[in-house]
């Protein structure tokens, strides 16, 4: 562990809403996932019959959807892998915006040029795609308690090996697939580690999506990844050792 950053971690009582019960059954999931989307479910469906054992830190097994998949079925004519990342986003905000009530304090920022998935997340996601060859991937995660009170900085600074940060795509599906997972402001939200955000298009990407609750509705936003908060922990996944 890392005395990088230690300063930003305060303490915190928030947890998870009592209505989450944990993960779905991961078939469940996987089936909401590709109605949700449009996707085909059986190759995951498949690859869930044999899941490894769970790596310590994760609180269970979540489907979310492979972005070239997203690509192939909803933008075929996106080929820039940033671009498709982008498009990824935006329709999974879509999809919750249609669902319930969503606001997006980024809407038309969704860019390249503000919104790009971290190295250690996008290197982790290859990994795993090189073993699920479907539409729809399975990953081992936790929703934002392992690094309660902690900045987003201070969080990546303390992941152990096999773990890296869930992006704004993968922490939009898990919402989708979990909706009682953000229904109130007392709540821990989910900061996206896995993803970083340039506030002002300038190349400076010192900022991290958070998904969040309030006013009734769920948000999505971005604040600098300095900042520790009580009411929100990185939301996390790990590669199988």
């Amino acid at each position: 562990m890392s005395n990088q950053y230690a300063n930003e971690e305060v303490r915190s009582s928030y947890t998870y809403p009592k209505e989450y019960k944990g993960p779905k059954p991961i078939v469940d999931q996987i089936k909401a996932i590709a109605k949700i989307f449009g996707l085909d479910p059986s190759q995951a469906i498949e690859f869930a019959k044999n899941l490894p054992a769970l790596p310590e830190g994760a609180e269970g097994w979540f489907a979310i959807p492979s972005v070239d998949a997203l690509a192939k079925k909803h933008f075929p004519e996106v080929t820039d892998p940033v671009q498709k990342d982008c498009q990824a986003v935006q329709l999974v905000h879509a999809k919750i915006a249609a669902s319930r009530s969503f606001y997006n304090y980024r809407e038309g920022q969704i860019t390249p040029a503000q919104l790009r998935v971290h190295a250690r997340t996008a290197h982790a996601l290859d990994l795993i795609a090189e073993t699920q060859k479907g539409d729809i991937l399975i990953v081992a995660a936790q929703l934002g308690m392992r690094h309660r009170g902690k900045s987003v900085r201070r969080a990546r600074e303390v992941f152990v090996a096999n773990e890296f940060g869930l992006g704004s795509l993968a922490v939009g599906s898990i919402v989708l697939t979990h909706p009682e997972r953000l229904i109130r402001w007392e709540e821990l939200d989910m900061d996206c580690s896995g993803d970083e955000f340039s506030p002002d298009a300038d190349g400076d990407f010192s900022s991290a999506p958070i998904f969040h609750f309030g006013d009734g509705k769920v948000k999505f936003g971005a604040y600098w990844y300095g900042g520790a908060r009580e009411d929100c922990g990185s939301a996390s996944a790990f590669l199988s050792q």
